[in-house]
């Protein structure tokens, strides 16, 4: 069965290694402009380029968000010196809300991929049809649309779609809330959201106020051999603003169920999962959202927001492991030659990619030759460089030396030269 991309926040660089750590094959973020979640922990200019490279020598996409409402000075004057270095790092796709944002980046960026933002509401095939002949290539659809929708949009549009499978869940349509700005002054539409509809109110001038607007997160594990099979493209959880053992956790937990269907082995959702699920975050419980149903009661929790509970040591343990078995560092393989006369010479692959790198000649010992296990010593010590010789062959003969700086130089200019050969499949000259 075609299975989902798995699509994660990442509101920090932390909340990214997060996401990349529990499986994600994508991740999606913004920079210090544009993003409508200015409150989250955004990095700068650097820093988002750190981040794309970050996930792409992991094997992992990053979608930048700049997905709030626009002014005309903003479109004409700091959109396209904002997007300039991450289009030419690399990034994966941009997210778009605005219509001015989409024709000035797809005349400007003709080969960087538009995905439409669910705040642009589109809700239809009609409107996908339009977005497509815009130049947008997929299209995160609305919350509120119905499985039987999306099908109709995906086939109808021709177009991938993009779906919310966890997180939160606005009370208002599609995030098209003006709530924030009439009463705090801060619009969501420019990703300052005060939550108002997390508030308590009275109704019908009673005295006891209830959490009327206050929908449930929606949590879909019971849901995704359908998503898989009805063909979306990308499943996308929520939680820019949540911490990184939220994105970790969550992550883990969708991608465990993701690959059983890919591995064709029965689907039946844990409950232990799904209370693992609520103790990283809990709104007052989980409905399934809209794809089976129509609005309704049960999708609202009226109550105060339940106390952060103390999370399950033992059940954190079966997902947070993961991040210290399974090391950040890229497992590369190499073979090392090391022959008096010759310039010492590495090889060495990693999923696809392939570099051989020389350095200084090797000369030949006037007392004491290097052992192997001695250069090997040498070599495996990449701590910091986000590299591991997961295999070293080394091949002698006589009785080699090189210096220890020379050799030091060596293994960190041979590395540099593994990630540039990796990177440049992403990055865009022109």
């Amino acid at each position: 069965m075609f299975i989902p991309e798995l699509l994660a926040p990442a509101g920090s660089m932390d909340s990214l290694k997060a996401a990349v750590a529990g499986g994600a094959d994508a991740v999606y973020m913004g920079g210090l402009k544009f993003g409508a979640r200015a409150y989250a922990e955004n990095p700068d200019d650097d820093g988002i380029c750190e981040a794309i490279d970050y996930v792409h020598l992991h094997g992992v996409k990053l979608y930048m968000t700049v997905n709030t409402l626009m002014k005309e000075r903003e479109l004409a004057d700091e959109l396209l010196p904002f997007l300039e270095r991450p289009y030419r790092a690399g990034v994966d796709a941009v997210l778009v809300q605005d219509l001015g944002a989409l024709a000035c980046i797809k005349e400007h960026f003709p080969d960087l991929p538009v995905h439409i933002s669910t705040q642009m509401t589109v809700a239809s095939p009609y409107g996908a049809r339009i977005a497509k002949m815009m130049g947008a290539e997929r299209l995160v659809l609305p919350r509120e649309l119905s499985l039987p929708e999306i099908i109709r949009i995906k086939e109808e549009a021709e177009i991938e779609v993009e779906t919310f499978i966890h997180g939160a869940l606005c009370y208002c349509y599609s995030g098209q809330c003006l709530m924030s700005s009439m009463i705090g002054g801060r619009s969501g539409n420019r990703g300052r959201c005060a939550q108002p509809c997390r508030l308590p109110y009275r109704k019908d001038g009673g005295r006891k106020a209830e959490y009327l607007l206050n929908l449930k997160d929606i949590c879909s594990l019971s849901l995704l051999p359908e998503l898989a099979e009805a063909g979306i493209a990308s499943l996308k959880i929520e939680g820019r603003m949540k911490s990184p053992s939220y994105t970790l956790g969550t992550v883990a937990v969708y991608r465990k169920y993701l690959d059983r269907i890919r591995d064709g082995k029965p689907y039946a959702v844990d409950p232990e999962d799904v209370r693992f699920l609520l103790e990283l975050f809990d709104r007052g419980g989980y409905s399934s959202g809209y794809y089976h149903t129509h609005n309704g009661p049960d999708m609202i929790h009226k109550e105060e927001k339940p106390a952060k509970r103390i999370v399950d040591e033992a059940l954190l343990s079966r997902y947070f492991g993961r991040m210290d078995s399974e090391a950040s560092d890229l497992n590369i393989k190499g073979t090392l030659k090391v022959i008096p006369g010759n310039c010492v010479t590495i090889t060495m692959t990693y999923k696809g990619h392939e570099v051989t790198f020389a350095g200084p000649e090797v000369q030949e010992a006037k007392s004491r030759p290097m052992t192997g296990e001695e250069i090997r010593k040498r070599m495996m010590k990449t701590g910091g460089t986000g590299f591991a010789f997961s295999e070293l062959e080394i091949l002698t003969e006589g009785a080699p030396f090189i210096p220890v700086g020379e050799l030091n130089r060596f293994r960190r200019d041979a590395i540099e030269a593994m990630r540039k050969e990796i990177l440049d499949a992403y990055r865009r000259i022109s």
